[in-house]
């Protein structure tokens, strides 16, 4: 593969621009494109969100959330985790390991991980070492979520017991 690498993307007019050729593009973006319009966010404020630029297209990109753990429904005892969500490779990119490069950067942080998926992405995430999270948390969030965990770390038999 040619030589890559994962980086936080600064939260800029550039950047936004560059989302645009994404599918996944929406309210998030357009929400951050408003805070920009009112001087909000400076230029070197941390962004959520990460990618991969081939030359100067930026080819793939997801946000990473990290959620403190008096906020975790997922996991046992409750932690720290991420959120991985809108990760995506733009069409003529897929299939030459972008998306396990970026999943691989995220496991990095060494945090159980949450996802949830798009549909007919389900493959992809199990080849990552993905589980389907227990059938309690479907109906009591209504989600369908994915979950990784690194060594030594449980998921919650029943949530809220």
């Amino acid at each position: 593969m040619e030589q890559v690498k994962v980086e936080n993307l600064l939260v800029n007019y550039k950047t936004l621009e560059k989302f645009k050729r994404f599918k996944e593009y929406g309210n998030q973006e357009l929400t951050m494109m408003e805070d920009l319009q009112n001087n909000i966010i400076e230029n070197d404020s941390k962004s959520p969100f990460y990618g991969i630029y081939y030359g100067n297209n930026l080819i793939a990109r997801m946000s990473l959330y990290e959620v403190n753990k008096k906020y975790d429904y997922y996991f046992s005892p409750q932690q720290d985790y991420l959120t991985l969500w809108k990760l995506e490779v733009l069409p003529d990119y897929q299939g030459r390991g972008y998306g396990k490069l970026m999943v691989d950067f995220a496991k990095d942080f060494n945090l159980p991980i949450k996802t949830s998926p798009r549909i007919n992405s389900h493959g992809f995430w199990e080849k990552m070492g993905f589980v389907k999270a227990h059938y309690e948390m479907e109906r009591d969030l209504g989600e369908n979520p994915l979950i990784w965990l690194p060594e030594g770390v449980h998921e919650k038999e029943v949530i809220n017991n």
